[in-house]
């Protein structure tokens, strides 16, 4: 009887061990980890769809991120809300692809120091667009 519980005990734990379920080597792929980069353009302002562009005057007092489908392709927009000078810009830092997502970071950038500003209220904000992926968008920073 012992060596039927123990036979049957070495069983369990061999499957266990090669189906990985005790941790041994095989690797999983982490839902956050990048797939791939995607290719994207950023938006020229007159370019942006009319339903999206009324969106970000609504939002840019304040920052924001809004995602928009539109003919085959997916807009993702990202303000800072109001800065208190001119020159400053944005910059995509990373744009890419997951098990269930898609990440995008973003810089904002402050006015070089060369240049001269205004002091003038500014709402910097991007518009990237990319083809359509029917995933979650993730905002990070």
């Amino acid at each position: 009887m012992v060596r039927k519980i123990w036979n049957l005990t070495a069983a369990v734990l061999m499957v266990l061990i090669f189906s990985g379920a005790l941790g041994g080597c095989a690797k999983k792929m982490d839902r956050t980890e990048k797939l791939k980069d995607l290719e994207f353009t950023v938006v020229e302002e007159s370019e942006v769809p009319e339903e999206l562009a009324d969106a970000v005057e609504e939002k840019k007092q304040q920052p924001f991120q809004i995602t928009f489908a539109d003919q085959g392709y997916l807009y993702i927009a990202r303000g800072y809300g109001a800065q208190l000078t001119s020159g400053y810009s944005i910059s995509v830092t990373e744009l890419y692809e997951t098990t269930n997502a898609i990440v995008i970071r973003t810089e904002l950038l402050g006015p070089p120091g060369d240049e001269s500003v205004e002091e003038i209220s500014t709402f910097p904000y991007v518009v990237v667009k990319l083809e359509y992926l029917d995933k979650h968008v993730i905002f990070d920073e």
